[in-house]
């Protein structure tokens, strides 16, 4: 088993944070508030898993879908539980202001590794110079360009695109702050380009299914939803790939395979009932509204897809 320990370094020689990074998911209580505790053991086995770093209410973890008090006690907890905060990125991106700023900063008083940003996604097309005010604003509100701005792109969810000229305009503005782009578009054109265009920030694929072109084409890695059920294999195929390992196209593959099954159905209630049945504990199927737990049917088609690869979870 691929394995990162505890103490593994996340960024590269020339500090470009780099790996399989996964967005953590929330498992809540008997009132759908944030489960710390579970929370806890597992961003702990992600680890031991093999992955590089977590994620802290991203997409994954529901985040939009808690409030910011919400969103700061997890965090706190997390790290009383003994997470290491220089493997944590933060999502704070909100629509509102405020609510970026104060995200952004209690992030980084606790001493995080980054926060990974959405754009203020309610209001459409706005132009470049729109969005590229409203992140400096958090930036100058938070009172430090001393910390690692990783930017957000799924415009499938949030509408709003992170453009190469936005990048471009942040990059020159804040040159020690804007590190890297999460690119969850799911277009190889848009990452390689990005790849290509920005070497020296961190550009992550958002999922696993680009992780193989990614790294050959200079990419940071990946940040992906699915390592919360699949991180061995994923890891295996990054550090196959840093060894010069053979056989990396047909490791893609089954990841790619196995992703594909994943997202048939909504991909937070499926890994959640993966989880659930994995630990035998119930609790792992709660979802917060507007989700809605993975129902009996589409649990036994799940589980025969998966069964027919001779896949499991943690194998």
């Amino acid at each position: 088993m691929a394995t990162s320990g505890l103490a593994e370094p996340t960024t590269t020689a020339v500090d470009k944070l780099s790996g399989v990074w996964c967005p953590v998911m929330t498992p809540l209580d008997d009132s759908l508030a944030p489960d710390a505790a579970r929370f806890v053991a597992h961003a702990r086995w992600l680890l031991e898993e093999g992955c590089h770093g977590l994620v802290v209410f991203g997409t994954t973890g529901e985040a939009t879908s808690f409030s910011v008090e919400e969103r700061s006690a997890l965090l706190e907890a997390a790290l009383d539980g003994g997470l290491p905060r220089e493997r944590l990125l933060v999502g704070t991106g909100c629509c509102a202001l405020t609510d970026s700023v104060r995200l952004t900063r209690h992030a980084l008083d606790c001493g995080v590794q980054g926060v990974l940003m959405l754009p203020p996604f309610y209001y459409k097309d706005n132009p470049d110079e729109a969005l590229f005010a409203s992140f400096a604003e958090v930036i100058e509100r938070v009172g430090t360009e001393a910390f690692e701005l990783y930017l957000y792109h799924f415009p499938r969810l949030s509408g709003v695109p992170i453009t190469p000229g936005l990048i471009e305009r942040l990059r020159a503005r804040y040159p020690d702050t804007l590190k890297g782009v999460k690119d969850s578009s799911g277009d190889w054109k848009n990452t390689r380009m990005l790849i290509e265009r920005f070497p020296e920030l961190a550009i992550f694929p958002g999922a696993e299914t680009l992780l193989l072109p990614g790294l050959e084409a200079g990419g940071a890695g990946c940040i992906s939803a699915s390592c919360n059920v699949n991180t061995r294999a994923i890891r295996k195929l990054y550090d196959d790939f840093a060894a010069g390992e053979a056989g990396l196209d047909e490791q893609q593959e089954a990841l790619t395979t196995v992703r594909k099954i994943l997202q048939l159905r909504p991909l937070i209630p499926v890994m959640k009932h993966l989880l659930a049945d994995q630990r035998r504990d119930p609790a792992w199927r709660r979802v917060r509204p507007p989700f809605l737990p993975l129902p009996d049917v589409e649990a036994e088609a799940l589980e025969s897809e998966l069964s027919s690869l001779d896949w499991r979870l943690g194998s």
